[in-house]
């Protein structure tokens, strides 16, 4: 059974975490269990851009940047999904060089290491350079970066539908069954 971590980082784009989270709680026969690390600018982005603090209202468990005694610190703890969303260049940049001086990038570390799912969620545009090359480093090492870039195909009608093209892809990349617009059906 899936043990998921999930990471919110501070990048705009808080719409594609909100998604992410609502579509978990509808895919708990799914998953054993799904932790959560918010940073403290990532509560600032979701409240600025969703204009709500309803990221307190997930039935997941929260654990604070810091928290080295999470049990996904460790691959001792079999967590095998690890999602970034939004994923901020800094974080990618941290990643990418093996920087494990929070929660996150520690559990993106162990993820790697154990040879599991990492993916990354990038918003940010354009790329740089330093983006790209950090891109082709998490790729080498066995992660997966999915920008944010949504898809049209299914004629989304809000911005919810628009952002879950995104999210439904993720959802396919973490090996879940997500509900959503298929190409040719």
């Amino acid at each position: 059974m899936n043990k998921i971590i999930v990471s919110i980082t501070g990048a705009s784009g808080a719409i594609y975490a909100k998604c992410l989270l609502d579509s978990l709680v509808q895919m708990k026969d799914q998953y054993q269990a799904v932790g959560v690390v918010m940073s403290d600018n990532a509560k600032i982005v979701w409240e600025t851009e969703l204009g709500n603090k309803d990221y307190t209202h997930y039935p997941f468990q929260f654990f604070a940047k810091n928290d080295f005694n999470a049990p996904f610190a460790s691959g001792s703890a079999q967590y095998n999904i690890m999602i970034v969303v939004p994923c901020s260049m800094g974080m990618l940049g941290r990643i990418a060089s093996g920087v494990s001086d929070d929660l996150s990038t520690r559990a993106a570390d162990v993820i790697l290491k154990e040879r599991r799912k990492l993916i990354l969620v990038a918003r940010e545009t354009p790329y740089n350079l330093i983006h790209i090359k950090n891109m082709e480093t998490v790729t080498l090492a066995g992660g997966i970066i999915c920008p944010a870039t949504p898809s049209f195909y299914s004629k989304p009608q809000t911005i919810e539908q628009v952002a879950f093209t995104v999210v439904h892809r993720i959802l396919d990349l973490a090996g879940l069954d997500a509900k959503g617009y298929r190409w040719g059906n």
